[in-house]
């Protein structure tokens, strides 16, 4: 296969690789890492990178960080002081919803190519546990606050359904059945399971110590989950529909974070290896099918590398229901055999402003294990990622060795 890096058009100063990516364990909501705040989750994996790449916290150039659901307050800049960063380092948040992780890595990478040779901490973090609660103000100044539960993400006239209506909608539209969605949702949890019990996430987790424990592993797969049971769970937002809690994920909490600079710089630091990022895309769809956005801006972020789904090595699409994700791989002409190789969101839950981070850091993990078998091999990774108000992100990348090329 040619060199990707050469068909960017880059140079080498301004070509965006991710060279390190860690993430903290993945955990259910108000489980394992409830007493810690977002920063509390992210500042550890920041320290991590930092230590992992060799680069000095005078060296960072900006921290750039997806966050749904937190305080504001710019968190990036938060916790890259909590981390141990100079003062002089700034933070920015970015808040795309469920695509805010995938985002950030996006905008980092774009700042890359826009010159300077910077080094960038980007990623995602989200302690659902810990996030606030939400009010408007009654008009009455006596009385009650109206608290919500989500904000709105379109305005009156576009529908703006909840998630997991969404689901069904996606599933109604594209025929997706409750048997094709029951066996997607099981072989997540069993490649999951597998790959735990392998060792395959050993290398990417930060552990955390939270309520006087060290959480060091995911907590979400399940072996016990199979056919028989998943058939027993009743619909859960549409009556007589097929999105179950069983198909559908979970809210959980966790960080993820990346290193991303150019090429010239990661061999400088001297980085073996990293994901050349050839692109990014967003696109927006019908609210109403919000699920289906990824599969758009995946669509037309392939065509404008001049790519086809069959030439891709890698794919991770956040499982937020089984519905959406196989819609979404249909509408791409991707086999669902070939997504997720070791489960998604399904079975290690939905961190909202994390989830695409935690995307790039599991392509990464991959493809190192696809080199050590087949030294050379610069295996292509599609990340994708569908966004509440009907939207989506891809990002695509080339997994390369980085010294002597």
């Amino acid at each position: 296969m040619p060199s990707r890096e050469r068909a960017t058009g880059l140079d080498p100063s301004r070509q965006p690789v991710i060279i390190a990516a860690l993430r903290t364990p993945i955990c259910r909501a108000n489980g394992q890492l409830k007493p810690l705040r977002a920063e509390e989750l992210l500042a550890p994996v920041l320290r991590s990178l930092l230590k992992a790449t060799g680069v000095a916290g005078p060296g960072v150039s900006d921290v750039v960080i997806g966050n749904a659901v937190g305080g504001g307050g710019n968190l990036a800049r938060y916790a890259a002081l909590l981390a141990g960063l100079p003062v002089g380092v700034p933070g920015l948040t970015v808040d795309r919803q469920c695509g805010s992780g995938l985002d950030a890595i996006a905008l980092a990478s774009r700042l890359v190519a826009a010159g300077g040779n910077g080094v960038f901490l980007a990623g995602g973090v989200e302690s659902i546990s810990t996030a606030p609660l939400r009010a408007r103000r009654n008009p009455d100044p006596d009385g009650e606050p109206d608290f919500y539960t989500r904000a709105t993400f379109v305005p009156p006239g576009f529908g703006d359904p909840d998630m997991g209506v969404a689901a069904e909608n996606v599933a109604r539209e594209c025929g997706v059945s409750r048997e094709q969605q029951d066996g997607f949702a099981v072989r997540s949890h069993e490649r999951a399971v597998a790959a735990r019990a392998a060792g395959a996430f050993a290398s990417e987790i930060v552990p955390l110590e939270a309520g006087g424990t060290v959480v060091q592993a995911d907590d979400g797969p399940r072996a016990s989950l199979k056919a028989g049971l998943m058939a027993r769970f009743p619909s859960a937002f549409v009556p007589g529909g097929t999105v179950t809690a069983g198909n559908s994920c979970f809210d959980a909490d966790a960080a993820s974070a990346v290193v991303i600079t150019s090429l010239e710089r990661a061999r400088q630091l001297g980085a073996a290896d990293g994901l050349l990022v050839l692109g990014c895309d967003t696109a927006g769809v019908d609210p109403e099918l919000l699920g289906l956005g990824a599969s758009v801006a995946a669509r037309r972020l392939l065509a404008g590398l001049d790519l086809e789904p069959a030439e891709l090595d890698l794919v991770e699409f956040n499982e937020a229901f089984a519905s959406q994700t196989l819609a979404c791989l249909e509408a791409l002409g991707v086999e669902p055999e070939r997504a997720n190789l070791d489960g998604g969101a399904l079975a290690l839950g939905h961190a909202y402003g994390a989830s695409g981070a935690v995307l790039v850091t599991r392509l990464l993990a991959q493809a190192r294990r696809i080199a050590e078998d087949q030294p050379g091999r610069e295996s292509l990774a599609l990340a994708m990622i569908s966004i509440a108000g009907g939207m989506g992100t891809a990002a695509m990348f080339q997994y390369s060795q980085l010294q002597g090329n």
